[in-house]
């Protein structure tokens, strides 16, 4: 089978066009074309969405980089267009046309006559520091527009029963209902005449109804998470407090907070900031970053924040934005790229629809050839009634039918249908799925590279310790000032609050509160437990620059004015590295001195507890000393050392259970933080990363490393400290190349690399920057390591689900298309009539993929290697289970069809061979029943495990084997059945049952699979964990 598989093969990240339209060239038989491309990209939409918004980003750069002033001539010429009355009574003065041409435009003259950013917010009715009044926010959109885009239209559940209805098959079948009926009528009389064209009608409408709500369900989940992608929570102040809102929410006049990382949610105006340097590649094309400031103070939604930080006034949102037009032509990109198990199982659709298409030939030519030699022989070939052209159609109609039944045509959709489910699961369990792909991929997973910070600790950090002027202060010391002169506190205090990206903001309870990222936070409230008044340091001390904190430089920097004239640069960030910077250090006097020689040592052994060390400094400057050539960079030299600062952020609970989880699953974890490589170890020690024969490597020491020494080197890393972001690229590229699976986590904006290289891009949802989400596969929406091992479960679960289903599909296939053609070559007829073949089509298709393709996931999974990428999707052990459960229902199928009269005396019956045939109808369908239930396990004997949790398959099998039960003994008239004595009954559900021992029996023989993983060494060199009798 994967040798004729081959043509369906795909990347699983970024695949080409070409990638994706060579497998759509191999499919063969389609039976409902819509239906089965319905998950796929379409390539042409795709190509005309690329060319629109390439030409949107040249009309956009013109007009930004080009135009400008042409544009402004003509701006200013134009008419001013009015508010309307009630609008103007409502306190606003300024159109949102005119809004949005002055940001669109560019046009700092035409702002400046308006009264620049201030003369704005006051004709827009709102203040600069309260920002808008929560209760103003309805009159705001009803005369400003919401932040909403355009979306694709939802589709009804009759779009989806209409596009059930395209399928060739059921169409040519119901051509054949409608013709049995009018034939049936003349020929049998009413109302005999219509039952068999009418019980197709209404297979086929039960079938389609099915397929309808199925498919429609699926949409509406697929709706509700494409929605939660999209939403972006914003930093806004409103009702004069800081809060947090949700993107849709805002409204022109909003206050903005931007930071590093963030996507510029609107159109507006800078407000004011620091090195505020924004990404308008998205909307442009030009990769150069623009420096936004007072002279330049234009900001364009759908941007991203490249460095420093700032407040925007909102002025124009949703549709009237450049970015609103442009997701218009984003919604119409022509869908998500299809998965590779989406790819395979067309593939196996498409061989087995071709297989199933020359039986359905062979049995409509045995049967019309076994009709036409009977015929000859009566010596009646020439005398042709309306009954000789009713059985001739009931043969063709099976024929269909069996084409029905062999193209399975739900298998691809399998797929879409178990993704679906597993991404809203993982919703509920705070994991964002945003791509497809991503969740069927870390069912693949061998190793995960993690932060440190937020995934495996808590994020909760506090002070624990601090080294100042010479001494140790922890415990009930740490919040003592009295041990320290008053110089050396102002200095301290000023270090704080001055250098800092937190702030102190007033909460709706009216109570003070910090905001900021855990590390400046947990800083900033020591400054105030020590008694400082941010506040008014904050009006005393004016701030000239900043240099914000990022990953490469690990520092942060400002230069401030005193309020005696002198100018003071505070620098803060990793020990070493601000260390480095440091000739001299502050004593217990406040006094500088000669920095001490045991400062090294006092880093080390706070990293030894564990801790997060970061060390605070100052100097005194005068204007010679900034680089005014290079856009006057703060000095990195000449420092005077404060304090080491020593920082406690305790290791989440359950992350070292769910280190061990990975490494019993085959999944190699590996640590790689910007820490200090003694903190690194604690930690990883701590949660079971680091082991004896692991190696701890610095990011300098990686990087030095050429790629001969990497690649002896690499098994063994399991920890990184130190790491830049290029660091964390390289690793995972260099992991890649030797075949690992990998998934990796990043919150930064210089993430973006090493998340789009991994093969699965694990963001950070409360830590991460938007940049890192939009980059990313999955958003972690806690910031838990604990649910990147919960997605590998259902990756895996996906994964396993969908073998199960082929398999139930694939033997339910092999029964029915040897059944009847078998019977056809032997008999003359087919045991199994269209209504009924259509009901077992239902059965193992849609109603199949729902049971099978929705199973939770158990522990059992994490405790198997990864699949790799190279192992064949239909496995050894699935084709013993298939042939073995084929063969115990052909003979016992075969038996009943050529002896099942005598068996079961029905031969002196009037009607005995209506009830054998629904007897063999009854018991087919009943072993398709039960071996669904022993295809929950391909492997292990016990099938009921879990059975209980899992209600939609209970659901399913209940409703079928009570349909069953419907059809039998009260729809005979269409379906061709009679009732069965409960004799007959039991009897059918024995045999059916009977399948639940085959299956031990068959999962006892050996296949050569490969010996279990708890035998065998970790890739990487870690014992696994011990389970079952080992665990004694």
């Amino acid at each position: 089978m994967d040798r004729l598989l081959g043509d369906f093969e795909i990347p699983a990240k970024d695949p080409s066009d070409e990638d994706l339209s060579g497998w759509r060239s191999s499919v063969g038989l389609v039976k409902n074309h819509s239906r089965r491309y319905r998950n796929v990209a379409d390539l042409a939409v795709r190509t005309q969405s690329k060319q629109i918004i390439r030409q949107t980003q040249e009309r956009l750069r013109v007009l930004l980089y080009v135009q400008r002033a042409a544009l402004r001539f003509i701006d200013g010429a134009s008419f001013e267009e009015q508010l309307s009355e009630e609008a103007q009574q409502q306190g606003f003065r300024i159109h949102p046309n005119q809004l949005a041409s002055i940001i669109r435009n560019h046009n700092l003259k035409r702002l400046e006559s308006h009264g620049g950013p201030n003369g704005i917010a006051n004709k827009i009715n709102v203040s600069l520091t309260h920002g808008v009044d929560s209760n103003d926010v309805p009159k705001r959109q009803n005369i400003y527009g919401s932040n909403t885009f355009a979306q694709k239209l939802s589709k009804s559940f009759w779009f989806f029963l209409w596009e059930a209805l395209h399928d060739i098959t059921l169409n040519i079948l119901m051509v054949c209902a409608v013709i049995s009926i009018i034939v049936g009528l003349p020929t049998e009389g009413w109302p005999t005449g219509i039952y068999d064209g009418l019980g197709i009608l209404l297979s086929i409408l039960l079938v389609v109804t099915v397929t309808a709500v199925s498919d429609y369900r699926q949409s509406l989940q697929f709706q509700d998470l494409d929605k939660e992608k999209k939403n972006i929570i914003v930093h806004v102040t409103r009702d004069g407090y800081r809060q947090k809102i949700s993107i849709f929410q805002l409204v022109v006049g909003d206050i903005v907070h931007l930071s590093i990382g963030d996507q510029v949610p609107a159109d507006g105006i800078f407000i004011s900031g620091y090195s505020l340097l924004i990404d308008e590649s998205s909307l442009s094309g030009e990769s150069e970053p623009v420096d936004i400031n007072r002279e330049r103070p234009f900001l364009l939604a759908g941007t991203k924040v490249q460095d420093g930080s700032g407040k925007m006034l909102v002025t124009t949102v949703g549709m009237r934005t450049e970015w609103g037009k442009l997701t218009e032509a984003l919604n119409d990109g022509g869908g998500e790229d299809e998965t590779p198990l989406q790819v395979k199982l067309n593939g196996v659709a498409t061989v087995i629809g071709k297989i199933g298409l020359v039986f359905s030939i062979l049995t409509f030519t045995v049967l019309v050839t076994r009709f036409l030699i009977n015929k000859g022989i009566q010596k009646d070939l020439t005398n042709w009634s309306l009954t000789d052209a009713l059985q001739l159609l009931n043969y063709f109609a099976t024929a269909v039918t069996i084409i029905v039944v062999a193209v399975p045509e739900g298998l691809p959709l399998a797929v879409t249908l178990s993704l679906a489910f597993a991404m809203k699961k993982l919703m509920n369990e705070k994991a964002l799925v945003r791509h497809l792909a991503a969740c069927e991929t870390m069912g693949s997973a061998t190793t995960i590279c993690t932060d440190k910070t937020g995934t495996l600790t808590t994020n909760h950090m506090v002070v624990d310790k601090i080294w100042l002027s010479g001494k140790n202060f922890e415990g009930d010391r740490l919040l003592s000032s009295l041990d320290l002169s008053e110089n050396c506190l102002i200095i301290l205090l000023q270090a704080i609050f001055q250098n800092t990206a937190a702030e102190v903001v007033l909460g709706k309870d009216g109570n003070r509160s910090v905001l900021g990222t855990p590390t400046e936070s947990a800083i900033l409230e020591y400054g105030l437990l020590l008694g400082g008044d941010f506040d008014s340091q904050r009006r005393e001390i004016g701030v000239l620059k900043v240099e914000p904190f990022n990953s490469v430089k690990k520092k942060m920097s400002v230069l401030v004015l005193l309020p005696d004239g002198r100018k003071r640069v505070f620098c803060k960030g990793a020990s070493e590295i601000i260390l480095g910077f440091c000739t001299n250090m502050v004593d217990i006097n406040g006094e500088v001195v000669s920095i001490s020689d045991d400062v090294n040592d006092v880093i080390n052994s706070f990293a030894s507890d564990a801790l997060r060390t970061l060390s605070l400094a100052y100097k005194d400057i005068d204007d010679d000393d900034l680089d005014y050539e290079n856009n006057g960079i703060i000095p990195d030299n000449g420092y005077t050392l404060i304090a080491v600062v020593g920082i406690k952020d305790p290791v989440r609970p359950g992350v070292k259970e769910a280190v061990q989880i990975c490494l019993a699953a085959g999944i190699t974890v590996r640590m790689v933080t910007g820490d200090n490589i003694n903190t690194a170890k604690a930690i990883a020690r701590e949660c079971g990363i680091l082991t004896e024969d692991g190696l701890a490597i610095e990011g300098s020491d990686f990087r030095s490393k050429s790629p001969e020494d990497l690649k002896s080197i690499l098994p063994k890393i399991q920890v990184m400290a130190r790491s830049l972001p290029l660091d964390k690229h390289r690793l995972v590229s260099s992991l890649k190349n030797t075949g690992e699976v990998v998934a990796v986590t990043g919150d930064g904006t210089n993430d973006a690399p090493a998340l789009h290289e991994s093969n699965i891009g694990l963001a950070m949802g409360i830590a991460g920057t938007e940049v890192a989400k939009e980059n990313a596969d999955v958003i972690i929406l806690d910031d838990n390591f604990k649910t990147i091992v919960n997605v590998a479960k259902w990756g895996r679960a996906v994964y396993i689900n969908i073998q199960k289903f082929v398999q139930f599909q694939l033997t339910v296939n092999i029964v029915a298309l040897m059944l009847n053609f078998v019977s056809a070559c032997v008999t003359a007829s087919a045991p199994l009539t269209a209504v009924q073949l259509l009901w077992v089509n239902l059965i193992m298709d849609t109603l199949g993929a729902l049971a099978l393709a929705t199973e939770p996931p158990n522990e059992g999974l994490m405790k198997r290697k990864p699949v790799r990428k190279e192992t064949g999707f239909i496995t050894k052990i699935m084709w013993r289970n298939i042939f073995g459960q084929s063969i115990y229902q052909l003979i016992v199928l075969f038996v009943l069809t050529f002896d099942g009269l005598n068996l079961l005396k029905l031969g002196d019956v009037s009607n005995g061979t209506k009830i054998l045939n629904t007897f063999i109808f009854n018991t087919f369908v009943f072993c398709q029943v039960f071996n669904e239930i022993n295809s929950r396990d391909m492997e292990k004997t016990n099938v009921f495990s879990g059975l209980f949790e899992s209600w939609v398959f209970l659901t399913i099998i209940v409703s079928t084997a009570a349909f069953q039960a419907i059809i039998v003994e009260f729809l005979g008239a269409f379906a061709s059945t009679v009732p069965l004595s409960w004799q007959l009954w039991l009897l059918s559900i024995l045999i059916g049952a009977i399948s639940l021992p085959v299956g031990i029996l068959l999962k006892c023989i050996s296949v050569n699979k490969t010996a279990p993983l708890l035998h065998q060494n970790h890739h990487d060199g870690y014992a696994p964990l011990p389970s079952g009798p080992e665990m004694a």
